[in-house]
């Protein structure tokens, strides 16, 4: 109850005004002047302000908001009184009822305007706490991460509750039974840095487990005398470990907009404003107050907007695997197509990812102001991981190609070689039986040698020129003199088996074997590179998200070259993506140093950076990111070293 104080001169006849004032309990104080009146906290107080203390000085304290004036008998307002005073003026010598009246009015203004007061200061509070849920809201569907969207609705539940300590559970599932799942436990008086997740059983005798039951929210004001009849207990052991004193406590669901439950969240201990420090067992009691009803009600929007987000972020996450499984089944599909480059996208993608890991944490320097956030990191590995998509539209033949002829193509030339020796040895023998029909026996011997000698020496010729040609199939370098001489194959004929004069290479076999570097020739080159337009065709068509948009940019890149000789644009260095160049080197670091290949061998790191630091000198990759790459061994924290 208000105590209510009528201040006065002591020159002021209170004396006639006593027993008015004493049936309406307000109780008079006497003052030499206005300098004697003090700040009071929150106690309602008129001040009968008369001639005797009417001087303009020393009146600042009191104009506070539960102060009222009343003139008695004053010719004019005082100077000090504010805007916001609230003035009463009565004639001098005034009768007890008109005092009293004033007096009555004086503090029903008071009361008045502390109330309006005090509800502005509520409804100032509400506002600024639904605005703050409002805000917690906004954060919570923005979070992906789901770990870091846990700790934030915890943490936010229990900033706006003052809470010193809480925990989450989680609705799961677990050999078709559910349960509740531990996630999540701070205290800002007790170290939890050790908690580790934990699977509870739904039942009544746990309080998140009667919460998730039934669905109702648990408002208790002291955890260590619950009610005679409640089915939930507390676990003490916490408290007796930590010598800690769990007090108020507020439980209640986490339940999206269809009403099926998410999950729980726990608050413990509840602190008055103001509270400072550490919460002990000690002080506890004095520190520590009921959840009240405002309270209860924020916390249930918040749990609301909580069990949305945490809805909307399980299923993002299960979206994200479904993609994670999609990409995976892709590029393994790729690769079986070609079993010899086993692990290659996978490979470039951790490179390319260490790379665009170890750039960002660069604080000077070229890359200084280079950044990737976590979703553009993400953008980076799906773009490595399917950068080789593309050879889906690649005919396998090519794809596979080993030699520079395809199997069943000197499998052909073969079969003419052993024709034409064949042939050679047939020749032979029916020369010898001419001899015979023709001469005899007589001088048979001798001749027979010679033919002998002579068929020997073409099979000899014929075995050495298939030599050369099976040697030219490889895909090495070919020497100046070995394409002369396949060009010479080229012009040398035999009779087929109708007699017919044919060529015993062909000219498109001797052109073929006649690629001076690797085993394609220019339209299957041509074929081979297509891959790239083929990747970013097919990743157009995939619906990207916001923060994956640039996925097909990227990887339609990884072949272009700095100077201009990359394909399939041709750009160069300014029109090339960071996120590319980066790719780029992986790429090529990983085809150098791969397992082996049949069309090549694989080669050393060290031989590897050798030749990534030779293609920074012709022009074709970024200086920066390979010297980067390099110092940083990037391919060794990837786990792509070779020795």
């Amino acid at each position: 109850m208000q105590t209510l104080t009528l201040i006065h001169s002591t020159k002021f006849p209170i004396g006639r005004y006593a027993d008015a004032l004493l049936k309406e309990s307000i109780y008079p104080r006497a003052l030499e002047s206005l300098e004697q009146v003090t700040a009071e906290n929150s106690a309602l107080r008129v001040v009968l302000v008369d001639a005797a203390i009417s001087g303009n000085g020393g009146a600042k304290d009191i104009s506070d908001p539960h102060t009222a004036i009343v003139g008695i008998g004053l010719r004019e307002q005082p100077k000090w009184l504010t805007d916001e005073s609230i003035y009463i003026d009565l004639p001098e010598n005034p009768s007890p009822s008109s005092l009293l009246n004033a007096v009555r009015r004086a503090y029903q203004f008071l009361y008045q305007k502390m109330r309006a007061d005090q509800l502005e200061r509520q409804l100032s509070d509400r506002t600024r706490e639904l605005r703050e849920v409002g805000e917690v809201g906004i954060a919570l569907s923005a979070e992906r991460d789901h770990s870091v969207l846990l700790t934030t609705i915890l943490s936010k539940a229990r900033e706006l509750s003052r809470s010193d300590a809480g925990s989450l559970y989680l609705l799961d599932e677990v050999d078709g039974q559910q349960v509740l799942r531990w996630k999540l436990a701070q205290n800002d008086s007790i170290d939890v840095e050790s908690f580790e997740e934990k699977i509870l059983p739904i039942t009544r005798r746990s309080l998140a487990g009667y919460v998730a039951l039934t669905g109702e929210t648990l408002v208790i004001d002291d955890a260590y005398n619950l009610p005679a009849d409640a089915e939930y207990t507390i676990n003490r052991s916490f408290d007796e470990e930590n010598r800690y004193l769990t007090q108020s406590m507020l439980v209640f669901p986490m339940t999206n907009h269809v009403g099926d439950l998410i999950g729980v969240l726990q608050l413990i201990n509840r602190k008055r404003p103001g509270a400072e420090g550490r919460l002990t067992a000690t002080t506890v009691p004095n520190q520590v107050v009921p959840f009240d009803r405002e309270i209860i009600e924020l916390m249930r929007s918040l749990a609301g907007q909580a069990a949305v987000a945490v809805e909307n972020n399980l299923l993002y996450e299960s979206i994200e695997r479904l993609f994670e499984g999609f990409v995976t089944a892709a590029v393994t599909a790729i690769e079986q197509r070609d079993p010899t480059t086993s692990g290659h996208s996978f490979r470039v993608a951790d490179l390319t990812v260490g790379l665009a890991k170890t750039v960002d944490g660069i604080d000077q320097g070229k890359f200084k102001d280079v950044r990737f956030s976590a979703d553009q990191v993400r953008e980076i590995r799906y773009a490595s991981l399917l950068h080789d998509f593309g050879k889906v539209g690649v005919r396998e033949q090519v794809l596979v190609k080993q030699k520079k002829l395809y199997p069943m193509q000197l499998e052909t030339i073969r079969g003419r070689f052993e024709f034409v020796m064949k042939s050679v040895e047939s020749d032979a023998n029916r020369r010898k039986i001419e001899f015979l029909l023709k001469y005899g026996r007589e001088g048979f011997e001798e001749f027979s040698r010679r033919i002998d000698t002579e068929t020997a020496e073409q099979i000899e010729r014929l075995q050495k020129d298939f030599a050369i040609l099976a040697q030219s199939n490889e895909p090495t370098v070919l020497p100046e003199g070995d394409f002369q001489y396949l060009q010479q194959l080229a012009t040398r004929d035999y009779l087929d088996i109708r007699g017919e004069r044919r060529n015993l290479v062909l000219p498109e076999e001797a052109r073929i074997l006649s690629i001076r570097k690797g085993n394609l020739d220019a339209t299957e080159r041509n074929e081979i590179e297509s891959h790239v337009t083929h990747t970013f065709h097919f990743l157009q068509k995939i619906p990207w998200t916001k923060d994956l948009i640039s996925v097909p940019n990227i990887a339609y890149a990884h072949h272009e070259k700095l100077n201009g000789r990359g394909y399939p644009r041709k750009l160069t260095a300014d029109d090339i993506p960071i996120q590319s160049r980066m790719m780029t080197v992986s790429d090529i670091y990983d085809a150098l140093t791969a397992s082996d290949r049949p069309y090549k061998r694989a080669i050393s790191t060290d031989r590897a950076l050798d030749i990534l630091k030779m293609e920074v000198n012709e022009g074709l990759l970024d200086t920066s990111l390979v010297n980067v790459f390099i110092e940083a061994k990037v391919y060794e924290r990837a786990g792509v070293l070779r020795t």
